[in-house]
Formats: structure tokens, C-alpha cells, sequence
């Protein structure tokens, strides 16, 4: 598509979209949102990019291969469920971790339900694009 319009506002959208999409993922924990819908926004923001600017655009600006992505993302949510194995708990129980933590002060949370929601922001972002970028491809 050769719309100058829709290719000065895709860059601005684009941002957009990726920023409240990394929004939705950290909001996750205590109110709607998470990994799924965080993937989804971005997934659709990449999308957007793919239809102004071309597929070939859209690859590049990835910089990885969208199965990749995916595959990331499954090997860190088995990770962060593998994590309460570590302290002899079943599988997928919430692990916290407490980082720079000093005198009186609990230090910077780190829970394996954070790297569990990462890892379905990837895994969605990586699906959803390998099947856009493909039908888009052929059509």
C-alpha cells in the first residue's frame, strides 16, 4: 500500500501500541491484562507495520524470525515453571525472589509469574506474527 498517511502514522501508532502493550503485561498481576492481551496488542501493532510498509519491513524490524520469538517465550514459561521445583513446591506455584534486598529493605520482586507472562507475551506475539506475516506473503 503506497498511502503516505497510513505510512507517517503506522511509525506513531506502532510505538504506541508496543508501549501499551508492555503496559498490559506488567498490569497483569493485580487487574485485567497480562501476557496474552500484552502479545495480542503488539502482535496487531506489528501487523499494522507489515500491511503500511511490506512484510520484507516487518521482518526486519522484528529482527528475529517470528517462530523464534515463540519458542523463546515457551522455553522461559516452562522455566518459570519449573522454578518451584527449586523449592520442592508442585509445578507452576508463584516463586518470589528478592534482588538488591538489604537491612530492613525487601529489595526490587521478581516472581516466576512475571517470567511466566513474559513467556506467553512471547509465545502469542511469535504465533500470531508467524501467521500474519505468512498470509500476507501469499496473498
Amino acid at each position: 500500500m503506497n498511502s503516505l498517511i497510513l505510512n507517517v502514522a503506522t511509525r506513531v501508532l506502532v510505538a504506541l501500541m508496543l508501549l501499551f502493550s508492555v503496559y498490559m503485561l506488567l498490569r497483569g498481576h493485580n487487574e485485567p491484562g497480562g501476557g496474552f492481551i500484552g502479545g495480542l496488542i503488539a502482535a496487531i501493532g506489528f501487523a499494522l507495520y507489515a500491511i503500511a510498509h511490506g512484510t520484507a519491513a516487518a521482518r526486519r524490524a522484528l529482527r528475529l524470525e517470528p517462530r523464534v520469538i515463540a519458542m523463546a517465550g515457551l522455553g522461559l514459561a516452562l522455566l518459570a515453571g519449573l522454578g518451584a521445583a527449586l523449592a520442592a513446591e508442585p509445578l507452576f506455584t508463584g516463586q518470589w525472589w528478592f534482588f538488591g534486598a538489604e537491612d530492613g529493605d525487601k529489595g526490587l520482586p521478581i516472581s516466576t509469574v512475571l517470567l511466566f507472562d513474559i513467556g506467553v507475551y512471547l509465545v502469542v506475539v511469535g504465533a500470531v506474527l508467524t501467521l500474519v506475516l505468512a498470509l500476507e506473503e501469499e496473498a
